[in-house]
């Protein structure tokens, strides 16, 4: 059978119903060879003769959905210059949208071990690199619509797929670990009780676990070694039949939107999983290695490397860019994802060396009509010279905060001086993002993430505890900013475990009352814990799963932090669309929208930001001043708080503010009882005293309709 000529465009396996048409990129390709394969693995080869604008292409009629395919690249091959063609290596079509299985490592797939590609005709690499699947574009999405949540009424709650169900008691033993695991309505259930409003999934594009780990009998967990940018992992689907994951993943999303829970992917088009010189051909280095990847200048045989994987994707390329592009698209479009977090996002910035907020890909997503409309989150750095970006990205993103992290940490552990900075943080961040015109909510706040000590890890120990990676310690973070309250992982001391606890409940409550965008790690909600490894990228077990029972052991620390969403849900004063502007915001107005106070009550001066002690300080939100109208063009009106904090590790006498600011005021959080909304809670007068626990947050909501 000979394929018809078909089309250049779309590009990769598209099904139409009848037949199926292939199209692959390669400028430097001589000759392309598309191969299928039957279930037994039986191999048949069919030259695409039809070339345009080094789009290889043809049609077959017949070849439907779950058909295994690869490709075949004949070109030159000379690493030294940069050129990698070798076709006794069957290739993963870079736009798949389904692959078969994971790599199954053995020496035909390094490059390195042949110098002559010619030698190696008897022994390919078909078997070993996964299939390219054709997936079926057909699903029923019924009345499906993306929930379009505004950014200010965003809690965004990062999940691995597998982590997440593989230990929940009540996802039935076949779903667990899986898409639909996850949208199993007892996870939903969960993540509606907290609060939450979108889950960002670590990678699920189709990733490989590297051979140095597979080796160690190890597993790239985290899933950030990315071959398949148009395809969901399939280790994560339940579903028979190959292909079966784009179907189950389909539901997942539109289970999720019918909970009103958006789906942020997080994505990695900054490196893949082929590494450095010395690193697998499974796909786009033998396709046309010089187009999708960054070569060093005058060495091409050699990667530019800023990711810290061994090599970067080429976003100088206009077809490297058409891939993002087009993958983007695809995910939004077929399927229905709400957003994205850029793995180390500042890499795809790099067109030249250094990181240019101007770049050719920023101008690609801000005139694209369908993935400049959803959520766009940038890791704002990368392992590269200048790679630190927090602030520099252009106005239509967000950022992961990495300041808001590091502050509060330091906050509350107590370390000195970081009083003005904390201010900075909690109000949303403005000295990064408002001169570019931005709003706060372009601050993803999170104080932990899936890299780094999980929230109880972070208040039981000081250093990191790595040994189960096999690298004798040297991989992780070593700037931890923690504390382990005075004794060095777990503990029966019953002072120890409260005060750890009450340090959680500081920093959740510092998350979800700060303005910008919370961010909460799965499981810190019920102290999940790592046993103090900060890098279980590695680590498939029960060292980085989810323990439910844990839910059950701290059900007050999980109905804490729902009790905090609920109460960010309700006050819009704590999830303002605006910065504040510090004096009366209005015409009239005997107040302004905010106000900063020492623990006496007394306006805080330039000598008290100063003060090395630092460690505690009051904040009224005037509920009555921001500048936000609702749907209908109605003033946004709130109550008005005050939210005490000290740090100290002693109980401080506090008044509250008078002058105006409220004649009485009622505790609705107090981090040292763990209550939220307590119902016995009896009225303080203002300018009246009352006492600050050590290491606690108290908020109070003003009583009484206006002040004096």
């Amino acid at each position: 059978m000979r394929p018809w000529p078909g089309t250049p465009y779309p590009l990769g396996a598209t099904y139409d119903g009848v037949g199926t048409n292939f199209a692959l990129f390669s400028e430097v390709a001589e000759r392309v060879e598309l191969c299928l394969f039957d279930d037994e693995g039986k191999e048949e080869r069919y030259a695409l003769e039809e070339v345009d604008g080094f789009v290889h292409h043809g049609y077959l009629l017949n070849v439907g959905p779950g058909r295994r395919y690869g490709f075949r690249v004949h070109g030159p091959y000379d690493p030294k210059r940069g050129l990698r063609c070798n076709p006794n290596k069957l290739l993963i079509d870079p736009y798949a949208k389904a692959v078969s299985h994971g790599v199954k490592w053995d020496e035909s797939l390094f490059g390195y071990k042949f110098d002559n590609p010619d030698e190696r005709n008897d022994d390919d690499s078909a078997g070993r690199v996964p299939y390219s699947l054709v997936a079926n574009p057909f699903f029923d999405w019924g009345n499906d619509r993306q929930p379009k949540r505004p950014y200010n009424e965003t809690v965004i709650y990062e999940a691995h797929v597998k982590g997440m169900t593989v230990n929940h008691p009540f996802v039935p033993e076949p779903l667990q670990g899986t898409y639909a695991g996850l949208a199993h309505p007892a996870v939903m259930e969960h993540l509606q009780k907290l609060g939450v409003t979108a889950v960002e999934l670590l990678p699920v594009h189709q990733f490989v676990t590297d051979h140095g780990l597979a080796e160690k009998g190890l597993t790239n967990y985290w899933g950030y070694n990315t071959i398949g940018y148009f395809a969901p992992h399939d280790a994560y689907a339940a579903m028979p039949g190959e292909g079966g994951q784009v179907q189950e993943f389909k539901g997942m999303v539109k289970a999720f939107h019918e909970a009103g829970i958006e789906v942020i992917l997080d994505v990695v088009y900054n490196h893949t999983a082929e590494g450095n010189h010395l690193g697998p051909t499974l796909s786009m280095r033998g396709i046309d290695n010089e187009a999708y990847y960054r070569l060093v200048e005058g060495e091409p045989e050699y990667y530019m490397d800023y990711t810290g994987t061994g090599n970067s994707l080429n976003v100088r390329n206009p077809h490297t860019l058409q891939l993002i592009m087009d993958s983007l698209r695809y995910w939004v479009t077929e399927m229905h994802v709400d957003g994205f977090r850029f793995d180390l996002a500042s890499a795809l910035a790099r067109e030249f060396y250094d990181v240019d907020r101007l770049s050719t890909f920023f101008d690609l997503v801000q005139q694209d009509p369908i993935v400049s409309q959803v959520k766009l989150i940038a890791e704002p750095w990368d392992v590269g010279p200048g790679g630190y970006q927090v602030g520099n990205f252009p106005p239509l993103w967000t950022e992961w905060n990495g300041q808001f992290r590091d502050t509060v940490r330091d906050f509350w552990r107590g370390e000195p001086s970081t009083l003005g900075e904390f201010a900075s943080r909690i109000t949303g961040s403005s000295d990064l993002y408002q001169d570019d015109g931005r709003r706060p909510f372009a601050s993803i706040n999170f104080v932990t993430a899936h890299d780094g000590f999980t929230l109880r890890d972070l208040v039981s120990y000081n250093e990191k505890h790595n040994e189960a990676n096999g690298e004798d310690g040297r991989d992780g973070a070593d700037d931890n900013r923690s504390w382990n309250c005075g004794v060095e992982g777990e503990t029966d001391d019953p002072e120890v475990q409260g005060l750890r606890v009450r340090q959680q409940r500081n920093m959740l409550a510092t998350l979800m009352l700060s303005q910008g965008i919370p961010m909460i790690l799965h499981g810190d909600e019920f102290g999940r814990t790592q046993q103090g490894n900060n890098n279980v990228y590695c680590q498939d077990s029960e060292l980085s799963w989810m323990d439910w029972e844990l839910a059950k052991d701290n059900a007050d620390l999980v109905k804490f932090t729902g009790g905090l969403g609920a109460f960010r849900h309700r006050h819009p004063v704590f999830r303002r669309r605006r910065f504040f502007q510090g004096g009366p915001v209005g015409k009239g107005e005997k107040l302004g929208d905010i106000a900063w106070f020492t623990p006496a009550g007394e306006e805080m001066t330039e000598q008290n930001w100063d003060d090395g002690f630092g460690k505690a300080v009051v904040v009224f939100l005037n509920g009555k001043a921001i500048p936000d109208l609702d749907q209908r063009g109605m003033k946004v009106e709130d109550d008005s708080f005050l939210l005490a904090f000290n740090a100290h590790y002693e109980d401080i006498d506090a008044q509250l503010p008078g002058n105006g600011y409220g004649q009485a005021w009622t505790v609705v959080v107090d981090t040292a009882t763990g209550e939220v909304e307590p119902a016995d809670a009896k009225p303080i007068e203002g300018g009246g005293q009352f006492t600050l626990p050590a290491r606690s947050l108290i908020v109070l909501q003003r009583t009484e309709t206006e002040p004096e």
